[in-house]
């Protein structure tokens, strides 16, 4: 569904969620970085002490991936509802983000490197 779905219409899904639930007020600009930072925590939980080679096994388990995919989508509802309460269009974010990234890592420096660009 991702090629058939905007970042739009992700938007519009998480607000309608949350106003019938009357959150709005739960989500301040704090609140909701919190969430993300948490939601992206228990992530990271998943994997947690998992040799590389361990963490590509967890994501071959149905089971495991299932409770990944969870914690992927309550990651991005969260990030999904601080861009719609405060009006960022996460495309020209991206985009505009994008543009600086590329100066900051030029591949003739950054390719096959996982350097900071400050160490380039």
């Amino acid at each position: 569904m991702d090629n058939k779905t905007t970042v739009s219409q992700l938007k519009q899904i998480i607000q309608k969620f949350c106003e019938v639930r009357d959150w709005d007020q739960y989500h301040g600009p704090k609140d909701l970085t919190i969430g993300i930072v948490t939601e992206a925590a228990e992530l990271l939980d998943h994997f947690r002490f998992k040799t590389e080679a361990e963490a590509r096994e967890y994501m071959a388990n149905p089971k495991k991936r299932l409770e990944v995919e969870h914690e992927v989508a309550d990651t991005l509802f969260m990030l999904l509802r601080f861009a719609q309460m405060y009006k960022i269009d996460l495309s020209k974010a991206l985009t505009r983000k994008m543009t600086i990234n590329n100066k900051k890592y030029p591949v003739h420096k950054s390719k096959g490197s996982n350097k900071k660009y400050t160490d380039l």
